[in-house]
């Protein structure tokens, strides 16, 4: 599908832009703690986007599998929450968001097992 290879490429571009800002523009200006917390966002955005392109690789070649369509939505989702919550816990310091992080690992989380269970039931 190429709305997950559309969602994908935008957040691979928006992971090195926030990357660059992280290691450029919050140098200083966090601590080296949030500064980690800041990098593991990123990190997880970055693989998370690159996810989300072979998702939609996998869509556009098994376009019959249900599956990689939930895992696609899992993965956005995951996204947003978690490495949107560490963003914003690293820049605020309110602890609100830090419980948010573990909904978006789980939502990671079951992107990866409908990948599997896409992989195992049509490939």
């Amino acid at each position: 599908m190429k709305l997950f290879i559309l969602l994908g490429a935008l957040n691979a571009f928006i992971a090195v832009a926030l990357g660059a800002f992280g290691a450029h523009g919050l140098e200083g200006k966090l601590s080296e703690r949030m500064l980690e917390v800041w990098k593991t966002g990123v990190t997880y955005h970055m693989f998370h986007a690159i996810g989300l392109v072979i998702i939609g690789l996998l869509i556009a070649k098994f376009p019959n599998v249900p599956s990689f369509t939930v895992a696609g939505w899992a993965m956005f989702i995951g996204i947003i929450l978690f490495s949107g919550s560490l963003y914003a816990l690293s820049t605020t310091g309110i602890k609100f968001f830090g419980p948010i992080t573990p909904l978006g690992g789980v939502a990671f989380l079951i992107a990866w097992v409908f990948v599997i269970i896409g992989a195992l039931r049509y490939l």
